[in-house]
């Protein structure tokens, strides 16, 4: 397999790695890559931080093991190659009925990345995480080749949402679920302050749920935001809006803290009081900043964080009062969601359980890297954890506290990857593999 030297970034742009990679096209090729010269896997670097990087070794880039190797159009069972999108899937058989059982937020995400992450979606309350939606694994140790299925408790929890340390995952067998069409209908409601945004998500019914949250509001308006409910639905689908592409790195002012309030007011006044109700295709519900290419350049060329925490459901004080510090650090920009969680998880370091999660991006600014830091805490004392597939700056400290499992994953990943080829930026930088 040919090897190329490249520098890529995660998402969020702050970190950068150099070094080889290889693009495999075959599955022989990759079984080959993993008999003989082992390296972590990444897909299409759709994590915010150092998860999908490994900077001055190899990588092993699946994007263009792309592939529906079967599908049962009575059961919807799909195998699918590890690079495939879960965009392209909701797209291809979205208009036959079958929607992947969890999407993130983002369609870009393959489906080698979402078992490693254990990606949730706008349905969590319901649906819970995308390894519960995974029937089997193909996982290449070295020269061997497993299968690995939730029978093989161990393994397979400590595979889905382990950041590819147990492994290479070549493909996986998805357990879809049914849809009403390709169309969304969708109800947008406002919510005036942090207590009518907690009543909302919790009376909610609807399948998919999601907030936007003004996370530069103040005083009485602290917390307010809009609260989106989705059901799929059937008939003529409106057309797309066209995509865009941001060409350069915007300037700092772009996101300056009066620019953010300005547009955040008129995002909240776009709404009606009384709620209104819209038909958008699939694609704009689930994946609307996907229309806008390299939209990560509004941050300008240093990047940015999202800080991204669940906290258990007697604990939304604790983050009313993380919004509020948020709010007046002046920091946030109009990126920011609030969901409640269901219990659902499927990996020892599986990020979602019963609770609020909000994510919030900030500009990359010292002063962004003390409040995430100061946040980190609030989490741990509150209870809850952080998402690594998020992460770019904690130091790991408070990783035994949030993951009370990781002892088990590490004894897994130690008999998977003895040699530690597979560690990435993420696991080096959090000691995660480094047995307390």
């Amino acid at each position: 397999m040919r090897w190329k030297t490249d520098t890529y970034t995660g998402w969020g742009r702050v970190h950068s790695a150099t070094g080889e990679l290889a693009r495999p096209e075959r599955l022989s090729h990759l079984a080959a890559i993993a008999a003989s010269e082992p390296a972590p896997a990444i897909g299409r670097c759709r994590s915010y931080g150092d998860a999908c990087l490994n900077d001055e070794g190899r990588a092993v880039d699946t994007s263009r093991l792309d592939r529906v190797l079967s599908f049962d159009p009575e059961t919807g069972l799909m195998e699918a190659e590890a690079g495939l999108r879960l965009g392209e899937i909701a797209r291809l058989y979205a208009p036959k009925g079958w929607l992947p059982a969890v999407m993130p937020g983002t369609g870009f995400a393959t489906v080698g990345g979402a078992i490693a992450m254990d990606v949730h979606g706008k349905n969590h309350h319901h649906a819970g995480s995308f390894g519960q939606h995974v029937t089997e694994i193909t996982l290449l140790q070295g020269d061997k080749t497993v299968t690995v299925t939730p029978k093989d408790e161990g393994l397979f929890k400590a595979t889905v949402g382990g950041l590819g340390q147990t492994g290479i995952i070549a493909s996986a067998k998805l357990q879809l679920q049914r849809c009403k069409g390709d169309l969304m209908m969708v109800t947008e409601r406002r919510a005036t302050d942090w207590d009518a945004f907690i009543d909302l998500l919790d009376r909610s019914e609807a399948t998919y749920t999601v907030g936007w949250i003004d996370a530069t509001a103040t005083g009485k308006e602290l917390g307010r935001g809009i609260l989106e409910e989705g059901e799929t639905g059937a008939g003529l689908v409106p057309a797309p809006k066209r995509s865009k592409s941001v060409p350069f790195n915007a300037p700092q002012a772009a996101l300056s803290a009066p620019v953010v309030r300005t547009f955040n007011t008129l995002y909240y006044s776009r709404v009606p009081k009384s709620g209104r109700t819209t038909v958008k295709p699939i694609q704009d519900f689930f994946f609307p900043l996907d229309r806008i290419h390299d939209w990560n350049k509004l941050y300008g060329k240093t990047g940015f964080h999202q800080f991204q925490c669940v906290v258990p459901l007697d604990q939304a004080p604790a983050l009313r009062e993380m919004m509020a510090r948020i709010a007046k650090s002046g920091l946030a920009s109009p990126l920011a969601v609030l969901k409640r969680m269901g219990p659902g998880r499927a990996g020892y370091l599986s990020f979602p359980m019963e609770g609020y999660t909000l994510a919030v991006d900030f500009p990359n600014r010292g002063r962004a890297e003390a409040l995430i830091a100061e946040l980190e805490k609030m989490t741990s004392d509150a209870g809850g954890r952080i998402y690594f597939a998020k992460d770019a700056l904690s130091s790991g400290l408070y990783v035994d506290e949030m993951y009370p499992d990781l002892p088990l994953w590490q004894a897994e990943a130690a008999k998977a990857d003895p040699n530690g080829a597979l560690k990435t930026d993420l696991v080096r930088r959090l000691k995660l593999r480094d047995a307390s």
